[in-house]
């Protein structure tokens, strides 16, 4: 009796289906369907590391608030009152504080998800799921830093009695451009990350140097205009200066912003392409 039993259960496990998941082949491949279905999972991702980040700390949120606040005042005093920077007629504290917003947004998100895979290695050397959402739901997760942070600037614009433009409805564009922005970079450097880790410590040093390379602490018109789109080659000289268009009226971007454009979508997907093509050596190198 027990004989028959085993055979039926083997024999019904004979019938079930078998799926074979093979690693990507070539340069044709983005998964993004597969992507798709696996959105629940990027959502929890997502959400997983805004709650990590806040679990036990004493401020919390405030964070999101603290860091562009100094960040501003430090600019204010040595930049607008010593340096006497202009500021496109604009006052110099909201002027700062408006392009640290996308910057910030982009610098955390550059720094998590460069360093995305190798912080989730137990999860990628033991469940299969598409690679990608890993770095997405890094990029994803500075959102929230970014909303609560925008709350401050709504304030400051009011009390310095700015009251936006029509132009206000590209901002939700150029969020999603600082957003590919940091993706486009981050695909890049998660992956050589992964089998070069000395690239971890050249990420704050490019930081830095980002930063001082865009007109956060200066106007983009102190270029001149016959280098203004080139220096659009820096894709978050478009965002910033979208940024204060849409919210503060300043002058519009105009063709750096076109050049920035065109150099986001070449590194995204370029970088899709590079980390699909190494997807397949992670789980072994990680």
């Amino acid at each position: 009796m027990l004989k028959s039993e085993i055979l039926n259960q083997q024999s019904q496990l004979g019938s079930l289906p078998t799926f074979s998941i093979d690693p990507p082949s070539g340069w044709t491949s983005l998964g993004l369907r597969e992507l798709w279905d696996y959105r629940e999972l990027l959502y929890f991702l997502t959400w997983r590391d805004v709650k990590v980040r806040y679990k036990q700390t004493a401020l919390g949120a405030a964070w999101a608030i603290i860091q562009p606040v100094f960040m501003m005042l430090v600019f204010s005093l040595f930049f607008g009152r010593l340096a006497k920077m202009p500021s496109d007629g604009i006052p110099y504290p909201i002027f700062t504080f408006c392009a640290l917003l996308p910057w910030q947004l982009f610098a955390h998100a550059l720094t998590e998800s460069s360093n995305s895979l190798v912080a989730n290695e137990r999860l990628i050397t033991k469940v299969y799921f598409p690679r990608l959402v890993v770095p997405i739901a890094a990029v994803l997760g500075g959102l929230v830093d970014f909303g609560v942070a925008f709350v401050i600037l709504l304030a400051m614009m009011a009390y310095y009695s700015i009251v936006p433009t029509v132009a206000i409805v590209a901002l939700p564009g150029f969020i999603v451009l600082a957003i590919m922005t940091a993706l486009a970079v981050g695909l890049w450097l998660s992956a050589l990350n992964v089998k070069y880790r000395d690239v971890r410590y050249t990420i704050n040093f490019l930081i830095q140097f980002w930063l001082f390379a865009t007109p956060i602490a200066y106007p983009s018109s102190l270029v001149p205009e016959p280098w203004r789109a080139l220096y659009g080659l820096n894709p978050m000289a478009g965002v910033v200066e979208g940024f204060r268009w849409a919210l503060l009226g300043s002058n519009p971007p105009g063709a750096m912003l076109w050049v920035s454009i065109a150099v986001v979508i070449l590194l995204l997907v370029g970088g899709l392409y590079y980390f699909r093509r190494m997807e397949q050596q992670f789980a072994d190198v990680v």
